[in-house]
Protein backbone atom coordinates (compact mmCIF):
# COMPACT_ATOMS: atom_id res chain seq x y z
CA UNK A 1 0.00 0.00 0.00
CA UNK A 2 1.27 3.46 -0.93
CA UNK A 3 2.22 5.86 1.84
CA UNK A 4 -0.04 8.94 2.01
CA UNK A 5 1.52 12.14 0.69
CA UNK A 6 0.83 15.65 1.86
CA UNK A 7 1.02 19.27 0.75
CA UNK A 8 1.60 22.16 3.10
CA UNK A 9 0.56 25.57 1.81
CA UNK A 10 1.61 28.65 3.74
CA UNK A 11 -1.34 31.06 3.92
CA UNK A 12 -1.14 34.23 1.84
CA UNK A 13 -4.67 35.42 2.70
CA UNK A 14 -4.96 38.00 5.47
CA UNK A 15 -7.78 37.36 7.97
CA UNK A 16 -11.01 39.23 7.34
CA UNK A 17 -11.47 42.36 9.38
CA UNK A 18 -13.88 42.02 12.34
CA UNK A 19 -16.20 44.60 10.80
CA UNK A 20 -16.40 42.72 7.46
CA UNK A 21 -20.03 42.39 6.30
CA UNK A 22 -20.72 38.72 5.54
CA UNK A 23 -24.34 39.03 4.44
CA UNK A 24 -23.82 40.92 1.16
CA UNK A 25 -23.40 38.87 -2.01
CA UNK A 26 -21.87 39.70 -5.37
CA UNK A 27 -23.08 36.46 -6.97
CA UNK A 28 -26.17 34.39 -6.19
CA UNK A 29 -26.86 31.21 -8.17
CA UNK A 30 -30.26 29.54 -7.77
CA UNK A 31 -31.21 26.04 -8.94
CA UNK A 32 -28.88 26.28 -11.96
CA UNK A 33 -28.87 23.28 -14.30
CA UNK A 34 -26.87 23.23 -17.55
CA UNK A 35 -25.09 20.94 -19.97
CA UNK A 36 -24.41 20.24 -23.61
CA UNK A 37 -26.48 18.94 -26.54
CA UNK A 38 -27.67 15.34 -26.33
CA UNK A 39 -25.81 14.75 -23.07
CA UNK A 40 -26.97 14.45 -19.45
CA UNK A 41 -26.75 17.70 -17.46
CA UNK A 42 -23.17 18.57 -16.48
CA UNK A 43 -24.41 20.47 -13.40
CA UNK A 44 -27.76 20.12 -11.63
CA UNK A 45 -29.63 22.26 -9.13
CA UNK A 46 -26.67 24.47 -8.24
CA UNK A 47 -27.24 26.92 -5.39
CA UNK A 48 -24.34 29.04 -4.19
CA UNK A 49 -23.40 32.55 -3.06
CA UNK A 50 -20.18 34.54 -3.30
CA UNK A 51 -19.92 37.29 -0.65
CA UNK A 52 -18.62 40.75 -1.51
CA UNK A 53 -14.98 41.21 -0.51
CA UNK A 54 -14.21 37.50 -0.12
CA UNK A 55 -12.26 34.82 -1.99
CA UNK A 56 -14.23 31.62 -2.53
CA UNK A 57 -12.52 28.47 -3.76
CA UNK A 58 -14.47 26.13 -6.06
CA UNK A 59 -13.03 22.62 -5.97
CA UNK A 60 -13.94 19.27 -7.47
CA UNK A 61 -12.50 16.49 -9.62
CA UNK A 62 -12.06 16.65 -13.38
CA UNK A 63 -15.49 16.54 -15.00
CA UNK A 64 -17.21 17.91 -11.90
CA UNK A 65 -18.67 20.83 -13.88
CA UNK A 66 -16.53 23.76 -12.66
CA UNK A 67 -15.94 25.25 -16.11
CA UNK A 68 -19.52 24.47 -17.16
CA UNK A 69 -20.76 26.35 -14.10
CA UNK A 70 -18.74 29.43 -15.05
CA UNK A 71 -20.01 29.31 -18.63
CA UNK A 72 -23.61 28.94 -17.47
CA UNK A 73 -23.24 31.87 -15.07
CA UNK A 74 -21.86 34.02 -17.88
CA UNK A 75 -24.46 32.92 -20.43
CA UNK A 76 -21.85 31.30 -22.69
CA UNK A 77 -24.06 28.21 -22.56
CA UNK A 78 -27.80 28.36 -21.97
CA UNK A 79 -28.99 26.92 -18.66
CA UNK A 80 -31.98 24.62 -18.85
CA UNK A 81 -33.17 25.81 -15.44
CA UNK A 82 -32.32 28.37 -12.78
CA UNK A 83 -30.68 31.78 -12.70
CA UNK A 84 -27.49 33.64 -11.80
CA UNK A 85 -27.59 37.14 -10.34
CA UNK A 86 -24.67 39.56 -10.05
CA UNK A 87 -25.28 42.32 -7.52
CA UNK A 88 -29.00 41.56 -7.63
CA UNK A 89 -29.34 41.71 -11.42
CA UNK A 90 -29.17 39.01 -14.11
CA UNK A 91 -25.52 38.59 -15.07
CA UNK A 92 -26.31 39.63 -18.67
CA UNK A 93 -27.36 43.06 -17.33
CA UNK A 94 -24.32 43.42 -15.06
CA UNK A 95 -21.53 42.44 -17.46
CA UNK A 96 -19.52 45.58 -16.76
CA UNK A 97 -19.20 44.36 -13.15
CA UNK A 98 -18.07 40.82 -14.03
CA UNK A 99 -14.68 39.64 -15.34
CA UNK A 100 -13.83 36.10 -16.44
CA UNK A 101 -10.46 34.36 -16.71
CA UNK A 102 -10.70 31.19 -18.85
CA UNK A 103 -8.27 28.30 -18.80
CA UNK A 104 -5.28 28.91 -21.04
CA UNK A 105 -6.21 25.95 -23.27
CA UNK A 106 -9.26 27.92 -24.46
CA UNK A 107 -7.17 30.79 -25.87
CA UNK A 108 -5.54 31.01 -29.33
CA UNK A 109 -1.99 31.96 -28.32
CA UNK A 110 -0.80 31.97 -31.94
CA UNK A 111 -2.80 35.13 -32.67
CA UNK A 112 -0.22 37.91 -33.30
CA UNK A 113 -0.93 40.38 -30.49
CA UNK A 114 1.19 41.82 -27.72
CA UNK A 115 0.79 41.16 -24.03
CA UNK A 116 -0.51 44.71 -23.57
CA UNK A 117 -3.08 44.18 -26.34
CA UNK A 118 -4.46 41.12 -24.56
CA UNK A 119 -4.76 42.95 -21.25
CA UNK A 120 -6.43 45.91 -22.96
CA UNK A 121 -9.12 43.49 -24.18
CA UNK A 122 -10.29 43.42 -20.59
CA UNK A 123 -11.42 47.00 -21.10
CA UNK A 124 -13.83 46.11 -23.93
CA UNK A 125 -16.83 46.34 -21.59
CA UNK A 126 -16.02 50.05 -21.21
CA UNK A 127 -15.01 50.55 -24.84
CA UNK A 128 -17.14 52.46 -27.34
CA UNK A 129 -17.23 51.07 -30.91
CA UNK A 130 -14.72 52.75 -33.22
CA UNK A 131 -13.19 54.75 -30.36
CA UNK A 132 -9.51 54.64 -29.44
CA UNK A 133 -8.18 53.33 -26.17
CA UNK A 134 -8.05 56.13 -23.66
CA UNK A 135 -5.14 57.03 -21.41
CA UNK A 136 -7.17 55.58 -18.55
CA UNK A 137 -7.53 52.26 -20.40
CA UNK A 138 -3.77 52.02 -20.94
CA UNK A 139 -3.00 53.00 -17.36
CA UNK A 140 -5.41 50.35 -16.08
CA UNK A 141 -3.83 47.70 -18.33
CA UNK A 142 -0.28 48.62 -17.33
CA UNK A 143 -1.23 48.70 -13.66
CA UNK A 144 -2.75 45.21 -14.00
CA UNK A 145 0.46 43.96 -15.64
CA UNK A 146 2.48 45.46 -12.81
CA UNK A 147 0.30 43.67 -10.27
CA UNK A 148 1.12 40.30 -11.85
CA UNK A 149 4.79 41.30 -12.35
CA UNK A 150 4.72 41.23 -16.16
CA UNK A 151 5.05 44.91 -17.02
CA UNK A 152 8.45 44.34 -18.67
CA UNK A 153 6.74 41.97 -21.14
CA UNK A 154 4.07 44.48 -22.20
CA UNK A 155 5.22 44.71 -25.83
CA UNK A 156 6.27 41.09 -26.29
CA UNK A 157 4.13 38.84 -28.49
CA UNK A 158 1.91 36.89 -26.13
CA UNK A 159 2.61 33.57 -27.85
CA UNK A 160 6.26 33.79 -26.77
CA UNK A 161 5.40 33.53 -23.07
CA UNK A 162 5.54 30.42 -20.91
CA UNK A 163 2.39 28.70 -19.71
CA UNK A 164 2.64 30.26 -16.26
CA UNK A 165 3.18 33.73 -17.74
CA UNK A 166 0.17 33.27 -20.00
CA UNK A 167 -2.00 32.58 -16.94
CA UNK A 168 -0.74 35.77 -15.37
CA UNK A 169 -1.62 37.69 -18.55
CA UNK A 170 -5.18 36.38 -18.37
CA UNK A 171 -5.40 37.34 -14.73
CA UNK A 172 -4.14 40.83 -15.61
CA UNK A 173 -6.84 41.09 -18.28
CA UNK A 174 -9.50 40.23 -15.70
CA UNK A 175 -8.06 42.77 -13.23
CA UNK A 176 -7.86 45.50 -15.89
CA UNK A 177 -11.61 45.29 -16.44
CA UNK A 178 -12.13 46.92 -13.06
CA UNK A 179 -15.00 44.55 -12.27
CA UNK A 180 -16.34 43.88 -8.77
CA UNK A 181 -16.79 40.14 -9.41
CA UNK A 182 -13.99 37.94 -10.77
CA UNK A 183 -14.53 34.39 -12.04
CA UNK A 184 -11.14 32.69 -12.37
CA UNK A 185 -10.90 29.23 -13.95
CA UNK A 186 -7.73 27.40 -12.84
CA UNK A 187 -5.58 30.55 -12.41
CA UNK A 188 -2.86 28.73 -10.43
CA UNK A 189 -2.32 25.68 -12.65
CA UNK A 190 1.25 25.60 -13.90
CA UNK A 191 2.52 28.14 -11.38
CA UNK A 192 5.19 27.37 -8.82
CA UNK A 193 4.47 27.97 -5.14
CA UNK A 194 6.20 31.36 -4.98
CA UNK A 195 4.31 32.83 -7.95
CA UNK A 196 1.05 31.33 -6.69
CA UNK A 197 1.66 32.98 -3.32
CA UNK A 198 2.23 36.34 -5.03
CA UNK A 199 -0.99 36.03 -7.05
CA UNK A 200 -3.01 35.12 -3.96
CA UNK A 201 -1.68 38.27 -2.31
CA UNK A 202 -2.95 40.23 -5.33
CA UNK A 203 -6.37 38.63 -4.99
CA UNK A 204 -6.27 39.35 -1.26
CA UNK A 205 -5.69 43.02 -1.97
CA UNK A 206 -8.55 43.08 -4.49
CA UNK A 207 -10.84 41.39 -1.97
CA UNK A 208 -9.96 43.97 0.68
CA UNK A 209 -10.90 46.62 -1.91
CA UNK A 210 -14.36 45.03 -2.13
CA UNK A 211 -13.97 42.63 -5.07
CA UNK A 212 -15.68 39.24 -4.85
CA UNK A 213 -13.59 36.40 -6.29
CA UNK A 214 -14.67 32.87 -7.26
CA UNK A 215 -11.66 30.66 -8.04
CA UNK A 216 -11.96 27.22 -9.62
CA UNK A 217 -8.90 25.16 -8.74
CA UNK A 218 -7.63 21.64 -8.11
CA UNK A 219 -5.29 22.84 -5.36
CA UNK A 220 -6.97 21.82 -2.13
CA UNK A 221 -4.27 23.16 0.16
CA UNK A 222 -4.51 26.58 -1.51
CA UNK A 223 -8.26 26.69 -0.89
CA UNK A 224 -7.83 25.44 2.66
CA UNK A 225 -5.34 28.12 3.62
CA UNK A 226 -5.98 31.06 1.29
CA UNK A 227 -9.75 31.22 0.65
CA UNK A 228 -12.41 32.58 2.98
CA UNK A 229 -14.93 29.98 1.85
CA UNK A 230 -14.91 26.73 -0.10
CA UNK A 231 -17.48 25.19 -2.42
CA UNK A 232 -17.16 21.47 -3.13
CA UNK A 233 -18.72 20.55 -6.48
CA UNK A 234 -19.34 17.27 -8.25
CA UNK A 235 -22.19 17.98 -10.67
CA UNK A 236 -24.04 19.37 -7.64
CA UNK A 237 -22.89 21.39 -4.63
CA UNK A 238 -21.72 18.95 -1.98
CA UNK A 239 -20.98 21.66 0.61
CA UNK A 240 -20.30 25.40 0.96
CA UNK A 241 -19.05 27.44 3.87
CA UNK A 242 -15.87 28.53 5.67
CA UNK A 243 -12.97 26.46 4.39
CA UNK A 244 -12.17 24.98 7.80
CA UNK A 245 -15.76 23.74 8.15
CA UNK A 246 -16.16 22.41 4.60
CA UNK A 247 -12.86 20.65 3.96
CA UNK A 248 -13.49 17.66 6.16
CA UNK A 249 -12.62 14.05 5.39
CA UNK A 250 -16.30 13.23 4.82
CA UNK A 251 -16.97 16.09 2.41
CA UNK A 252 -13.72 15.62 0.47
CA UNK A 253 -14.33 11.89 0.12
CA UNK A 254 -17.86 12.49 -1.21
CA UNK A 255 -16.60 15.18 -3.58
CA UNK A 256 -13.59 13.36 -5.04
CA UNK A 257 -14.86 9.79 -4.55
CA UNK A 258 -11.60 8.81 -2.87
CA UNK A 259 -10.23 8.95 0.64
CA UNK A 260 -8.86 12.38 1.60
CA UNK A 261 -7.95 13.80 4.98
CA UNK A 262 -7.69 17.44 6.09
CA UNK A 263 -5.23 17.69 8.97
CA UNK A 264 -4.94 21.03 10.87
CA UNK A 265 -1.38 22.01 11.71
CA UNK A 266 -0.69 25.28 13.52
CA UNK A 267 -1.72 28.11 11.15
CA UNK A 268 -1.98 25.89 8.07
CA UNK A 269 -4.05 22.96 6.91
CA UNK A 270 -2.33 19.87 5.54
CA UNK A 271 -4.21 17.89 2.89
CA UNK A 272 -3.34 14.19 2.93
CA UNK A 273 -4.15 12.03 -0.07
CA UNK A 274 -4.40 8.29 0.39
CA UNK A 275 -4.86 6.81 -3.07
CA UNK A 276 -3.24 4.69 -5.75
CA UNK A 277 -2.74 7.18 -8.58
CA UNK A 278 0.28 9.47 -8.40
CA UNK A 279 -1.09 11.56 -11.26
CA UNK A 280 -4.24 12.30 -9.29
CA UNK A 281 -2.25 13.11 -6.17
CA UNK A 282 -0.36 15.82 -8.01
CA UNK A 283 -3.56 17.23 -9.46
CA UNK A 284 -5.17 17.50 -6.04
CA UNK A 285 -2.17 19.05 -4.35
CA UNK A 286 -1.22 21.63 -6.96
CA UNK A 287 2.22 22.62 -8.14
CA UNK A 288 3.50 23.25 -11.65
CA UNK A 289 5.98 24.54 -14.10
CA UNK A 290 6.85 27.94 -12.66
CA UNK A 291 5.88 31.51 -13.41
Amino acid sequence: MREPISALHVPAREPLAPEHAHGQFALVVRDLTAGYDRQPPAIEGINLRVPIGEIVGLIGPNGAGKSTLFKAILGLIRPTRGEALAFGRPVAKARDQVAYMPQIEEVDWAFPVSVLDVVLMGRYGRFRPFARWTRGDREAALDALARVQLERFAHRQVGQLSGGQRRRVLMARAIARGARLLLLDEPFAGLDAAVQHDLIQILDQLAHEGTAILVATHDLSCVANSCDEAICLNRRVIAQGPSADVLTAEVLTETFQRHLLAVPRQDTLRVVVDGPAERNERGLLGGGEGG
